[in-house]
Order: C-alpha cells, then structure tokens, then sequence
C-alpha cells in the first residue's frame, strides 16, 4: 500500500509513486465531497489518485481542480492523464504554463536533455490538456472548491512559472519547489530538515528569498511540500532555506573553470555541505543512504547552479 497522510482538515496527502517511495507527494483537498489535486507527479500516479479516491469515498465525477504549482515534470507530468480520468475537472496553472500544457512538445524536449529512454521510462507520454479546460492563475487568482477559497500566488526563484496555493480555510500553503525539499527520512525526533532546490534552468537565488518572504509574512500554520507533504514550525524552517540558500549559492560562485571539471568540483562541494548540515541536524542514517536519497536532487542543483552562473549578469 503507498504511503498517505490524512490531516484531518480536509487535507490528504498521498504518495506518487515517482521514482522511489516517500519521494513525491500529491496533496488532495477535499470540501464538501468535491476535490482538488495539488499537483500531480508523473503519469504513474494515476493509480493511486484513483485508490484515494476510492478511500475517501469519492468518485472521478467529485474532482473539480487539478492545480500546478509549477510545470516541471515530476509535478505535472501526470496532468494530461489526470484530466482525461476526471472529465468534469479544470487545469489550475501559471499563465506562462499554459501554451506548456496545452502542447507539450517543447517541454518533453526540454527534459530529453537527460536521455530519452530516461524520460520514457520515468514520465510515460505527456498528454495534452485540451486549451479550453486549462484556467490561467495570475498572482492572486482564487479557486473556489465548494466555498473553500484556494488563492494562487506567483512566487518565482525556482521557476518562473511558479506558483504557491494557499488555503484560506487552514492557512496551510502548498509551496511545491518553492520552500525547498523535506524528506521525511531525516526527520529527528520530529524536527524537519529542509534543503534549496536550485533545478534547472531558472533558478533565480534574489526572487527565492524574496517568495520565501513572502510566505513567512503571511505565518502558514503549515506548509505541504512536494518533497515531501506537511512540515510545520515554518519560521524556524524559513530561516534555515535562507542561509542554506546563501551557502550554496556561495559553493557555486567559488568554484573556478567550466565544463565537466566545474560540474564535478560544484557538486563534490553541494554534497560535503549537504552531508555536514545532515550530520548537523543530528540525522542518524549512514552517509551512504543519505547520498541515495539526494543523489539525482545533487546533480539537479548543481545543473541549475551552472545555469545561473552562467547566464547571471555581471557584477
């Protein structure tokens, strides 16, 4: 059985089933027995979407919203498959996402970068959302689930076509990439750790402090991750993304040449700094499991990294 989280606020959290178990989460909100799914992992997640469902005694007729908190792959690459299970429901996305959505020709492309059989075997095909039942989210657009008011925010830094949701019935946000990655393995004795996701290729270091901000200012009483669901005590976990964001943005601008030597000196150095605030934190799992954990998100970062360096302008 996959890993689920009912909150008990109308909020479930349930696992993908993206690469390795606990690694992505959808988040369902459920008002008055209708729903919204917050973003929507790959296209093997479809099965499980439908067993939660099933466990919540709801029907696909009950979906009402698919909502994207950004159109990365690993959070959208199911939302073509979703939208043909759910008739009745509309795409909740950034406005830059749409054209994306609608046909995403360029999007598979951007990622068969990291090799087709990759992407074939990981994302599936990526179906197309018919434009007509996509909904733009500019800053601010509310969502209205049976009454329960779900507001878009724009929140650029790891993406420019990101987006955080809140819930103005809990004041939970659900911040998908944008408040960083909180595996549920290093949790010590209920104290989170949470890391920066710098993936390619628009990652912006000043627009991710200034929408961490943002998100502090408003005091969520929690914050659901993609990776992976609920954290709290969101003050404390802000100011820990702030200064690891400062390090590792630091990491990069001090590592010389270019190429695969560059590549291979950034991210030695990512992982000496991710294993010491692990060590730091108190986290009891032997470094070698803790590099399987984070192997694939290392590599990302240090590619997002590059991108910035490489594409910033000059001092």
């Amino acid at each position: 059985m996959f890993d689920w989280r009912d909150y008990g606020n109308g909020i479930v959290a349930f696992d993908a089933g993206y690469v390795r178990p606990i690694l992505a989460a959808i988040h369902i909100v459920v008002e008055a027995g209708r729903a919204a799914f917050i973003d929507t992992g790959s296209n093997d997640a479809l099965p499980n979407a439908l067993a939660m469902l099933d466990r919540l005694g709801l029907d696909v007729a009950a979906v009402d919203y698919i909502i994207l908190t950004h159109i990365h792959l690993d959070h959208a690459g199911g939302a073509g498959s979703m939208m043909t299970a759910f008739p009745g429901a509309r795409l909740v996305v950034h406005p830059r996402g749409v054209r994306h959505m609608a046909e995403p020709a360029r999007l598979v492309a951007g990622v068969t970068a990291v090799g087709e059989e990759y992407v074939r075997r990981v994302y599936g095909e990526i179906v197309p959302v018919p434009v007509e039942r996509i909904i733009a989210a500019p800053d601010g657009h509310v969502v209205s689930l049976a009454g329960r008011e779900l507001q878009c925010i724009e929140t650029p830094g790891h993406a420019r076509h990101h987006i955080c949701i809140i819930d103005r019935r809990t004041g939970g946000i659900f911040s998908g990439d944008l408040f960083g990655l909180s595996y549920r393995e290093h949790d010590v004795a209920g104290r989170p750790f949470i890391f920066p996701t710098t993936t390619p290729t628009q990652f912006e270091p000043e627009a991710m402090h200034a929408s961490i901000d943002r998100l502090l200012a408003l005091a969520p009483e929690a914050i659901y991750l993609t990776h992976y669901s609920r954290v709290r005590d969101v003050a404390a976990l802000g100011a820990d993304l702030h200064r690891r964001l400062d390090a590792i943005v630091a990491i990069a601008e001090g590592v010389a040449g270019s190429g695969e030597q560059r590549h291979g000196a950034l991210k030695d150095n990512l992982t000496r700094y991710l294993l010491a605030e692990l060590r730091a934190h108190g986290c009891p799992l032997p470094e070698g499991r803790a590099l399987e954990i984070w192997e694939a998100d290392l590599e990302l970062d240090a590619q997002g990294l590059e991108v910035w360096l490489d594409n910033r302008e000059p001092a």
